[in-house]
């Protein structure tokens, strides 16, 4: 059953929402609106991740829960402005964030071979794994008594979004660096997390192509 309505939806509409976000995490400003709206973006991508794994429908009371529960941050971060707001707002992205890759995740490894589905998972799961180190960040530096650089700033959305994906992908510029030790923590777990998962996923991709799922015997069929 999970499969049937798994296999008959895409991730492509995920994927979509994804580079919503990301896009515009890129480039909107750091004002307390456009953290609402990356509450609302990454809440309706995991609704999505929900109904495209079959997990649960759009209008299904865990969907609504969700949705109900991101709309709340939102407001109450455009009526009570303040630091602390924001970074609640941020630690829920975040969240949410975790939640739509690991929804996909699961989806991705019951597939019995790689196909387009999977593949569009395994981007999904890539680009939002830079977005929960992006929101954590963000929560350091709203919730920190320095600045998360050793720059001296705690740097804005846009810049800590390209701060992660440099460090997740072990380029590393050097010319934004973690100040405090829980940034140099997140950043080093960042790079290792990101080095594995691009092996990880390869080796998972080489094993299954062309690879078919075997049907399971019943118990009747051996005992013939």
């Amino acid at each position: 059953m999970l499969h049937r309505r798994r296999a008959s939806h895409s991730h492509g509409f995920v994927l979509a929402l994804v580079i919503a976000s990301f896009v515009f995490a890129a480039t909107a400003g750091d004002s307390a609106w456009t953290a609402s709206v990356l509450v609302l973006l990454q809440s309706m991508a995991f609704v999505a991740a929900l109904w495209t794994s079959g997990l649960a429908n759009v209008d299904s009371p865990l969907s609504r829960a969700f949705l109900a529960v991101a709309v709340l941050v939102a407001v109450l971060n455009l009526v009570v402005e303040g630091k602390t707001l924001t970074a609640i707002a941020g630690l829920l992205s975040g969240l949410l964030a975790f939640g739509i890759a690991f929804v996909i995740a699961a989806s991705v490894l019951d597939q019995p071979r790689v196909n387009a589905q999977s593949v569009i998972g395994a981007i999904c799961i890539y680009l939002l794994l830079g977005m929960m180190f992006m929101f954590a960040y963000g929560v350091i530096a709203g919730l920190g008594s320095g600045p998360f650089f050793a720059q001296g700033t705690d740097g804005t959305r846009s810049i800590r979004m390209y701060f992660s994906y440099i460090t997740m992908t072990t380029v590393g510029y050097g010319d934004y660096t973690a100040a405090g030790n829980l940034g140099r923590t997140l950043a080093a777990s960042e790079a290792l997390f990101g080095q594995l998962y691009l092996v990880t996923v390869v080796a998972v991709v080489v094993s299954r192509l062309g690879r078919r799922r075997e049907p399971r015997v019943g118990r009747h069929e051996q005992a013939d």
